[in-house]
């Protein structure tokens, strides 16, 4: 049936789709910047990441030479950094190997460091007219309901399966018309959960859930393993205008960050003020602030907090932590947003003005 699908879809996208800003033009950069963003986060919420990623690093060179914490601080708000330190990476071998433009091959983009399938499907099929296909969490919930697809579709297995059945059907003329025709529908109206728009959708004729009024049973996924959860003190240390900042290590979860210095655990106030004492500095006001959570992909921070004034930062410097102007965090110091409850107590915005309004709501 999927050959059925192609011209209802290309005929609905170019009536319906949206104007984005890595859709004005067929340049395979912007196009692989703005796939990379949008992994696990709202075209809404990417937009203006986008604008200001391309406004300082405008091609494949000038990432490639982009110095790493103003990277990161780029990236700041959109969580998993490796995949900005392997776009970099990727960019350099582009720039070694094939003169500072993508590859117009489907294979060789996937030798690129962090570029899968899905995203050299959609370098290749938007940027190039390749016909490949592009399938990613939203084509799978289509076709899963389409199809009445009861199988596992976090299975890799599965995935290399519904991409075969659309390389199948590929148009030949439009690929990457019918790629971005399928995940739009997916991001628009066949949306995850109960709130399916299926007046709207161009297949719902054809989908067998819709049909059944089962489109909630669609995708099946096994179930998750429950998150670790970690619990930890944050401390925001302060003299005037100043607060104490620390650099995470260069492996593993934020690798590389900076953060506010935190303890393991949940801690008392005489307990925090001991090991602020301990820092080498004199407190002398502490205050409660909210506790506040962040969740990873497989780890919970269930977090409290306390704001601590200290006589001075001047020996903090002389340790492992780091005395930063709070203007200068801003635009230099590349924060977590696991962080960003903390953050707002001194105002430092992390990541674009948006995404502070965004997550303050």
């Amino acid at each position: 049936m999927l050959d059925e699908i192609v011209e209802p879809l290309e005929v609905w996208y170019r009536k319906e789709k949206r104007t984005l800003p890595w859709r004005e033009q067929r340049n395979p950069y912007y196009i692989w910047v703005s796939e990379i963003m949008l992994q696990q986060t709202r075209v809404e919420a990417v937009k203006p990441y986008f604008q200001r990623f391309i406004r300082e690093l405008p091609d494949v060179k000038a990432l490639a030479v982009c110095p790493e914490e103003k990277l990161l601080k780029l990236w700041e708000g959109l969580g998993y950094y490796n995949r900005v330190r392997n776009m970099q990476k990727a960019a350099r071998i582009v720039m070694e190997q094939y003169g500072g433009v993508l590859p117009a091959d489907a294979e060789a983009l996937k030798r690129l460091p962090g570029i899968g399938s899905y995203t050299a499907g959609a370098v290749a099929s938007i940027a190039y007219g390749i016909p490949v296909p592009a399938v990613d969490g939203n084509v799978l919930r289509v076709l899963a309901r389409f199809r009445e697809d009861s199988r596992d579709m976090t299975k890799q297995s599965v995935r290399k399966s519904v991409e075969a059945d659309l390389s199948a059907v590929m148009p030949e003329k439009s690929p990457g018309e019918f790629n971005q025709a399928l995940m739009e529908v997916g991001a628009v109206i066949c949306v995850p959960g109960g709130m399916a728009r299926c007046r709207e959708c161009p297949l719902a004729r054809m989908c067998r859930a819709h049909a059944s009024g089962r489109e909630q049973c669609y995708p099946v996924k096994a179930e998750k393993k429950p998150r670790r959860i970690e619990e930890k003190t944050v401390l925001v240390i302060r003299d005037g205008e100043r607060v104490a900042l620390r650099k995470r290590p260069g492996r593993g979860l934020l690798a590389g960050l900076y953060e506010f210095p935190n303890l393991e655990g949940h801690r008392s106030p005489d307990e925090v003020i001991r090991w602020v004492e301990e820092a080498g500095l004199t407190p002398l006001h502490i205050q409660k602030l909210d506790d506040a959570k962040h969740i990873f992909s497989h780890v919970e921070w269930h977090m409290s907090g306390y704001a601590v004034r200290a006589a001075s930062l001047e020996a903090a410097g002389k340790g492992a932590l780091i005395l930063v102007d709070i203007k200068e965090a801003r635009e230099k110091y590349p924060v977590p947003s696991a962080f960003s409850a903390y953050a707002d107590y001194i105002n430092l915005s992390l990541g674009t003005e948006k995404d502070e309004q965004r997550i303050k709501k």
